[in-house]
């Protein structure tokens, strides 16, 4: 009960949070949407730290809900399936996701929420709806650093919702500092489900969709700049996938 994790938080308190708003939010995943999954038993075979799972970004807390929701199913030994409730039983307690610091103060739910995992981090570009430009936080970067070498780590390079946002270098550069196994993950149908926010559902029977691919080979003796474009054409978020006909009114809706 007493556990702490690597920044000083208690573990039960945050296998209490993923247990409470798993609960609340298994109906959503099960009963009022469906679910479309592949590639989730990948998730068994990675190593127990040092794992960067990359992924395309639609809302603010769905999306990072239905990841926790799809790994501790996998880890239980149902991949692919989001109706076992693996996150019932989280026995691993070091996955961390990225998350943007005015996002998780912006309310009582966001400031639970975080306290399943989130690493806040302050945003370069932009800061209460307005465009800005300054120097990143060092600590953040280490914080990031400390939570890579005891776990996993789920960001969205983009660190918007915005379909084909450019990439964030920091990605590629967390990357190229720690040499991590990387995971491209593509979801799509959450801006259909719910709102921007991920918290009020919209469309029943929406189809929630995640891809989950094989860790990418990267050579981090290249460019900071050619390692976020791998992972940009990863994630399908990249300008050619941009000019795709299949392209859908879905998938470009905010």
């Amino acid at each position: 009960m007493f556990k702490k994790n690597i920044f000083g938080q208690r573990i039960f308190v945050k296998k209490f949070i993923i247990r409470f708003f798993g609960l609340l939010i298994y109906g959503r995943f099960n009963l009022r949407y469906k679910t479309d999954i592949k590639g989730a038993e990948k998730f068994r075979d990675l190593p127990e730290s040092n794992v960067l799972i990359i992924s395309n970004h639609q809302t603010y807390f769905a999306d990072v809900s239905f990841f926790f929701h799809v790994i501790y199913a996998s880890l239980l030994g149902s991949p692919n399936k989001v109706r076992r409730p693996g996150f019932l039983w989280p026995k691993k307690h070091n996955i961390y996701y990225i998350a943007a610091e005015e996002t998780m103060r912006s309310g009582i739910i966001p400031k639970l929420l975080a306290l399943s995992g989130a690493i806040t981090i302050q945003r370069t570009w932009r800061s209460n709806g307005e465009n800005v430009r300054r120097k990143g936080n060092k600590q953040d970067a280490k914080n990031i650093d400390m939570a890579l070498k005891d776990g996993w780590v789920i960001t969205f390079p983009q660190g918007t919702t915005s379909p084909y946002a450019k990439g964030r270098v920091g990605t590629a550069i967390i990357a190229k500092n720690n040499k991590p196994i990387v995971v491209p993950v593509v979801i799509d149908g959450f801006r259909r489900a719910f709102d921007k926010k991920g918290l009020k559902m919209r469309k029943k029977g929406s189809v929630l969709k995640m891809r989950v691919k094989d860790p990418l080979y990267i050579d981090y003796d290249q460019p900071v700049e050619q390692i976020l474009e791998q992972m940009m054409d990863a994630i399908e978020q990249s300008k050619k996938f941009d000019s795709f006909p299949e392209k859908t009114k879905e998938s470009t809706s905010e």
